[in-house]
């Protein structure tokens, strides 16, 4: 570990979490250089602080109801902080840049610059009027990132209504989407004003900054990194993945992991299970949730399924089963509220994931060469998928069929089948590759060196 620099940044992540996860992880690796850190959050999704001593949180209040806070609608919760949480982050920066004497510190904290995720639209003209430069973190694919911020005009030419018969077809624009995927990802038709104006801010936002820090890496992102420079004229830093970088691990999980799972695939055959969790945010309906059950005990492999407490619409948890499902398995399935993610996808008994392909869960997956079943469902999930299926190859989509025979068969082709080594093989380079990029002299560390000499510039 460095000797401290003196220098202070401030990182502000998004209440999300999929957006606390590589905000934290950033937090660690900047520490690891030698950066003091401060975490500004809100009281919703509060990150966890005593599981980061070594670093200082501050709280600001967001202004969200109880009924907000338990909303699934995601655009109007994001629609909500940015409207609420201006005043309470200008207020939170003053007194961390000049304490007052009550505080027993009247000294002016040195403030290198603020991080925030992109998703905040408000940031840009607090930290101007500190004279703080500001860098903005990107949780996504960097390709969705850039592709995104494409939607209202794609939507102002006329892509909608789309025709059955050209839903097949990629986007040129957005590619390796296809159309079909696009006209999920636009959203539904009530928030299409609200979308639209939410992601020209984020560019407008975006563009004044003093860079974008990415949480992917230039052997996945190659492509889209080498267009940036058509959008932005500062620095990119694609410094991912950062949960394999050389820094101390811990935890940034807002539920808490059901640590018996390690101990059960311990006693499981190496590859032998399959891993299936869709991630913090995505709602299955009562008849979703019981094909994907069937489709897993049809199956007759072992399976570890996550299954996260109200993801069920109008349940509380696994009730739906039939009655005496879990004792038909015979011990082949295990059922949890949540799991150490890692952990598991590092284990030599896991042989695949069933994932709705989030970029942090895509990318945990690909850095443990485990070969991926994708459901997306919302938003950058549709693209990650098309990238896992299309692109690299190295995993099956299910492209929507929520069907139990559709589900057993999919895991059968990559368990049991010979389709499944050959998917493993493509995985097992892509892993090589981007471990790489994190080791000296890699992508990403180069990188990443060039984002310390940025901020240690400010």
């Amino acid at each position: 570990m460095e000797k401290r620099n003196e220098r202070r940044v401030i990182l502000f992540p998004l209440p999300l979490q999929g957006c606390i996860n590589p905000m934290l992880q950033l937090a660690k690796i900047l520490f690891s250089r030698g950066f003091s850190i401060t975490i500004i959050h809100t009281s919703f999704n509060a990150p966890k602080s005593l599981d980061h001593p070594l670093f200082t949180f501050s709280q600001i209040e967001d202004g969200l109801s109880e009924t907000q806070t338990k909303s699934r609608d995601v655009l109007l919760q994001l629609t909500l902080l940015n409207n609420n949480c201006e005043k309470p982050l200008r207020e939170g920066l003053a007194k961390l840049i000049k304490p007052d004497s009550d505080s027993g510190t009247t000294e002016e904290m040195k403030i290198s610059c603020l991080i925030d995720d992109s998703g905040w639209v408000f940031t840009q003209s607090v930290a101007e009027s500190f004279n703080i430069p500001r860098l903005v973190l990107c949780a996504y694919k960097f390709t969705f990132f850039l592709g995104h911020l494409l939607v209202p005009q794609i939507r102002r030419e006329g892509f909608l209504p789309l025709p059955d018969s050209e839903a097949e077809e990629l986007v040129p624009v957005f590619p390796p989407l296809r159309k079909k995927d696009l006209v999920r990802i636009m959203g539904k038709s009530g928030q299409v004003e609200q979308l639209d104006s939410y992601l020209v801010k984020i560019l407008e936002t975006t563009k004044p900054a003093s860079g974008i820090i990415v949480m992917s890496c230039e052997e996945l992102d190659q492509d889209s990194l080498a267009e940036s420079h058509k959008v932005f004229n500062f620095p990119i830093f694609p410094i991912g993945p950062s949960h394999i970088h050389d820094v101390p691990a811990s935890s940034s999980s807002l539920f808490e992991p059901d640590q018996s799972c390690i101990p059960w695939l311990d006693k499981r055959e190496t590859r032998s299970v399959l891993y299936v969790s869709l991630g913090s945010i995505v709602t299955l309906t009562e008849s979703e949730f019981l094909e994907i059950a069937c489709g897993l005990k049809n199956s007759d492999l072992a399976f570890l399924w996550v299954v996260r407490p109200g993801s069920v619409h109008g349940r509380d948890w696994i009730e739906s089963l039939p009655l005496g499902f879990i004792e038909s398995l015979e011990g082949k399935g295990k059922i949890v509220k949540w799991a150490p993610q890692l952990d598991i996808l590092a284990h030599r008994a896991t042989g695949s994931f069933l994932t709705h392909n989030g970029w942090n869960s895509t990318l945990e997956s690909i850095c443990e060469g485990v070969p991926m079943i994708s459901l997306p469902f919302v938003w950058d999930q549709l693209l990650n998928a098309r990238f896992i299926s299309d692109v690299w190859r190295i995993g099956i989509h299910l492209e929507g069929r929520i069907e139990r025979r559709e589900i057993e068969r999919a895991v059968r082709r990559l368990m049991v089948e010979s389709e499944g080594d050959e998917i493993r093989e493509r995985i097992k380079v892509l892993q090589d590759e981007v471990r790489r990029s994190v080791k000296r002299g890699g992508s990403s560390s180069r990188s990443l060196d060039e984002l310390v000499d940025r901020i240690s510039s400010f």
